[in-house]
């Protein structure tokens, strides 16, 4: 009688039986090679701790935390400034920022909840889907980056003729037109290859970044109140699907890596496009068999970028020389050495929100209550009227008069006219008493500029939160 040897179904985790896999025709070349006394043994090479590609990462987020935060931050201000400053309203613009508030960010989670369990349950399905929309919003974004350049290109400047199109009725540039198509262009050959791993990386990447800035310029925080819910939800989602899941699922895996990654069942063998991948640079003979990536999430992009975004916003409206926005850029890059560190240490994949999060927020924080400025930075009230104005508003003070002629349209005086030749609408004094002063110890007001009205310098009223 035979019994095959066996054991509990615990104790088969323990257990690991490494098995090696050779092709027939690699046998028969094998044989070829060095006949038939052929002794095999498996051999397992040393992994570095660290590999080159962390250095390309670390670049990449940075850059594009820093370069979105910058560009967000400035474009918000300045938009906010001319709206504030015509009297027809605010200026049309083809992509408005979008306050987020906390309910939204309430929805947000939990929509990003559900997508990560549905992922999980149905990956060979949905992983399409997500490749779709990662080509949609990757060329947009790509496009919005570069449609400032090319607005900035001495050719191209037509437009086309009239029609009655849906979106052509409007006359673009030709030179914006082919510009949408390469952006197309590009998303498509990124999707149909996709899984090329020579050099198809490289694309995602660039696709990747386009897509952060965009959403970094597009979405926008109105208080450091609402960055540190936002902040603080994700910060308990990562760590919730990273260090938590692996005792609830059957597997034992992680729901979030694995997700990331791919299943290792999965029948597509696809790859969620919403990553930023470096392969290794290592010489390792492992490379000759598979090509291994290291792996950073948009997530770990973002959700850091908003804050810093907030921070150079916060920074122009108080005059700050941008402190808040440097600081907050540096505590990301140390975060992301921090996690870097962690990811070598403990060899496993690791929630980058579980270090970038408190490295920004108690950073940001910090700086905000040493310079006692916290109330405004937490409720941002460093955007309201009696705060310095603008940096694109003139830096000369401006009379009354001159103010209101300004706002009505009428045409100032010449030089050495003054006041008194002005038109008045009703009856005036026949003396130009001195003009008010705004404070205490506040210098005189000078008379209008001959060249012509000088607009009103006007503070920012920032969005509630």
């Amino acid at each position: 009688m035979l019994v095959p040897p066996g054991g509990n179904k615990t104790q088969y985790d323990e257990i690991g039986i490494p098995v090696a896999l050779l092709s027939h025709k690699d046998m028969l070349d094998i044989f070829k090679s060095f006949g038939q006394a052929v002794r095999a043994a498996l051999y397992a090479p040393n992994e570095p701790m660290l590999d080159y590609n962390m250095v390309i990462i670390f670049i990449m987020a940075v850059g594009t935390v820093a370069l979105g935060g910058y560009w967000a931050g400035s474009r918000d201000v300045k938009k906010r400034y001319m709206k504030h400053k015509r009297d027809d309203g605010p200026e049309k613009q083809e992509d408005e920022a979008v306050d987020v508030s906390p309910v939204m960010i309430c929805v947000f989670v939990v929509m990003c909840c559900s997508m990560l369990v549905l992922l999980y349950y149905f990956y060979d399905q949905l992983v399409y889907v997500i490749i779709g929309i990662f080509c949609l919003s990757s060329s947009t974004g790509l496009y919005s980056c570069l449609s400032p350049l090319v607005q900035r290109l001495p050719f191209g400047r037509c437009r086309v003729p009239d029609n009655s199109l849906p979106y052509f009725r409007k006359r673009p540039r030709v030179s914006m037109l082919l510009l949408a198509l390469l952006c197309l262009a590009v998303s498509v050959v990124w999707g149909i290859f996709r899984n090329e791993d020579q050099w198809a990386w490289i694309l995602q990447d660039a696709l990747g970044v386009a897509f952060c800035l965009y959403m970094l310029k597009t979405i926008r925080l109105p208080t450091f109140k609402a960055c540190t819910l936002l902040l603080l939800v994700l910060f308990v989602y990562d760590v919730f699907f990273v260090f938590i899941t692996p005792f609830l699922t059957k597997s034992g895996n992680s729901i979030m890596v694995e997700v990331a990654t791919g299943p290792s069942d999965s029948a597509t063998h696809e790859k969620l496009p919403m990553v930023l991948k470096v392969p290794r640079l290592n010489a390792s003979p492992l490379a000759l068999c598979d090509r291994p990536f290291s792996l950073l999430g948009f997530g770990d992009i973002l959700v850091p970028g908003l804050l810093v975004a907030y921070c150079h916003r916060f920074d122009i409206q108080v005059q700050s020389s941008r402190v808040y926005f440097v600081a907050c850029t540096v505590a990301y890059g140390i975060g992301l050495l921090v996690t870097f560190m962690a990811l070598a240490l403990m060899q496993r994949g690791q929630p980058a929100l579980l270090y970038l999060v408190p490295c920004t927020l108690m950073t940001s924080c910090a700086l905000a209550l040493w310079r006692r400025e916290l109330g405004m930075f937490w409720t941002g009230s460093g955007f309201a009227k009696d705060l310095p104005q603008s940096p694109w508003a003139p830096s000369a003070a401006e009379d009354p008069q001159s103010r209101k002629d300004s706002d009505t349209g009428l045409p100032q005086p010449p030089p050495g006219e003054g006041l008194a030749k002005c038109p008045p609408p009703t009856q005036q004094p026949p003396e130009v008493s001195a003009p008010e002063e705004t404070g205490a110890g506040a210098p005189p007001q000078e008379p209008a500029s001959p060249a012509g009205p000088t607009p009103e310098p006007t503070s920012l009223v920032g969005a509630s939160a």
